[in-house]
């Protein structure tokens, strides 16, 4: 994989995705943008992957966007204007369509943009002293882009209420509005993201893929579609060799031959 300029990417069956600018508190810029995109979209193509953690270098996971990367863009063209904002739904995308598990490890500040990051990722672990903010309102903007993201995350509710104030809001809240899954104290979370881990390298490989596209397809889709959906995916997967040995397996009281320690 290519070197990268604002990150560090560690390849291997649970690859490691750090954002490594911790100069500026981790802060995306169009580079950051097209880095996470690009780094997304190649750990998406090794079959060997079972998941992805991300994290940030330094005191704060992603204090959000730029801001002289902001202010310049501020100032192009409405086209390209709308290009360079379409980078963070590029970014999202990739980690939503990455086709295994997305694990963020949070801690510090998570403001603005850097709930959007949040957001797309399927689980979200933080440090319980971690502090949120959609911060844009303050910065004469709003929470536009990340919308995409956040607001299937936190619902109508939530964001009328966090959009608006722009106040700073701790774990707490958080997981009250669903953008973090779990909170534990400053020095286990290590410990607690490579316990979920380990715990998702015990499923079949296949089947964790599975869930996760049927989950991004289900809400877009008619009630009629559903079904049609989960009785041809559940048809298929018991029929498939990992469905066959996950269950023979469980008869036989052994573990998997995917299982991994």
């Amino acid at each position: 994989m290519a070197d990268y300029e604002h990150l560090i990417v560690k390849q291997g069956a649970v690859s490691e995705v750090i954002l490594n600018r911790p100069e500026v508190r981790n802060a995306t810029s169009d580079v950051t943008l097209k880095e996470l995109t690009r780094a997304f979209r190649e750990l998406s193509k090794r079959s060997n992957l079972r998941a992805v953690v991300v994290k940030g270098e330094g005191k704060d996971f992603c204090a959000g966007a730029d801001i002289n990367w902001m202010r310049t863009a501020g100032r192009l063209p409405p086209q390209q204007a709308r290009a360079d904002a379409m980078l963070l739904v590029d970014m999202g995308v990739a980690i939503e369509e990455c086709p295994v598990p997305v694990v963020a490890k949070v801690h510090g500040a998570v403001f603005g943009g850097g709930l959007g990051l949040t957001a797309a990722c399927d689980i979200v672990v933080a440090e319980t002293d971690a502090r949120m903010c959609f911060s844009e309102a303050r910065l004469g903007i709003i929470p536009a882009v990340i919308s995409c993201f956040v607001i299937p995350k936190i619902g109508a509710a939530a964001a009328r209420r966090y959009y608006l104030t722009a106040e700073v809001f701790g774990m707490a809240t958080a997981l009250k509005m669903g953008l973090v899954h779990e909170v534990c104290q400053h020095g286990d979370l290590d410990k607690k993201v490579d316990d979920i881990v380990a715990g998702i390298r015990k499923n079949g490989p296949n089947a964790v893929r599975e869930a996760k596209a049927l989950l991004r397809k289900f809400p877009q889709l008619d009630f009629n579609s559903r079904v049609s959906l989960v009785l041809d995916t559940l048809a298929r997967l018991r029929a498939s060799p990992e469905g066959q040995e996950g269950l023979s397996a469980f008869l036989e009281k052994r573990a998997p031959s995917w299982a991994q320690p």
